[in-house]
């Protein structure tokens, strides 16, 4: 939309000189979650999907495993409780209460099934219409053995100051997992830019904001990508989804690779 190609001049410039460094900066149209479940029979499908989608430079994908079907067999590998949180928080505050595998939340405003490619299309249009999302610039670099992360004003201020929350995310990019229970047993899924633990770095009232972090504290010797969010709300009523970017951080991660510039 014309909201999100227009930027001043001195945005662009400034784009330009972070990318001399290496560095994601990103405005895409869209931040995806996947909630799933290695033993979900449902939820393959949605994974594979959320990998082709995520290889789109629009489009930040995110899979959130829970734990909801442990009980049926097999202990999913790598859940963790912050997710089936967050995933409940956004049925409460749509209102609709619907919890399931494999659910695609879009945006942090609407959500389909995540096999479903053109329903997530639909919802990734039908949320664009929101003057508010994916709007604040994001721009995340490494350097010194630091991430620094960067939010731009608006091209657009809103005359009143919003209210949000950034947070860090570490990845693993890709992982395949050998189910040997329940109702995927036997199979061996890959899932992508698999969230490992949720870091708030502060507030964002809609000026700018930077934040360095320390490699050292995001990289465990798995972890090989990092994503930032910038969300209204808190972590207990999360809302519409401001801007979000997606850098990769492993140290075999060559400095071409890092120079993965989304700019519009």
């Amino acid at each position: 939309m014309q909201r999100r190609r227009l930027a001043s001049a001195s945005l662009v410039v400034t784009l330009l000189l972070f990318a001399s460094y290496g560095v994601a900066a990103a405005a895409p149209r869209a931040l995806l979650e996947l909630f799933t479940s290695q033993g979900c029979s449902s939820c393959p499908p949605a994974d594979k999907l959320l990998g082709e989608l995520a290889a789109d430079s629009s489009i930040v994908g995110l899979s959130l495993p829970i734990d909801m079907w442990d009980y049926l067999g097999w202990k999913d590998t790598l859940a963790l409780p912050g997710h089936s949180i967050r995933q409940r928080a956004y049925a409460r505050q749509r209102g609709d209460r619907q919890v399931y595998t494999p659910q695609m939340v879009v945006n942090g405003t609407t959500h389909v099934v995540g096999s479903d490619r053109a329903a997530i299309e639909r919802a990734i249009a039908e949320t664009d219409r929101n003057s508010e999302i994916m709007t604040v610039p994001v721009l995340l670099s490494t350097a010194s053995g630091n991430l620094t992360v960067t939010l731009k004003p608006e091209p657009a201020a809103p005359a009143e100051p919003v209210d949000a929350e950034v947070w860090l995310c570490p990845l693993l990019s890709a992982v395949a997992v050998a189910i040997g229970r329940g109702e995927n047993s036997g199979r061996t899924v890959t899932y992508h830019n698999v969230v490992r633990a949720w870091r708030r770095l502060g507030g964002y009232s809609g000026g700018e904001s930077t934040w360095s972090v320390p490699l050292s504290q995001i990289e465990d010797g798995h972890v090989d990508a990092a994503a930032v969010i910038v969300q209204k709300g808190t972590r207990e009523k999360p809302g519409a989804v401001l801007g979000a970017a997606l850098l990769p951080i492993g140290s075999h991660i060559s400095d071409d690779m890092q120079r993965t510039s989304n700019v519009r």
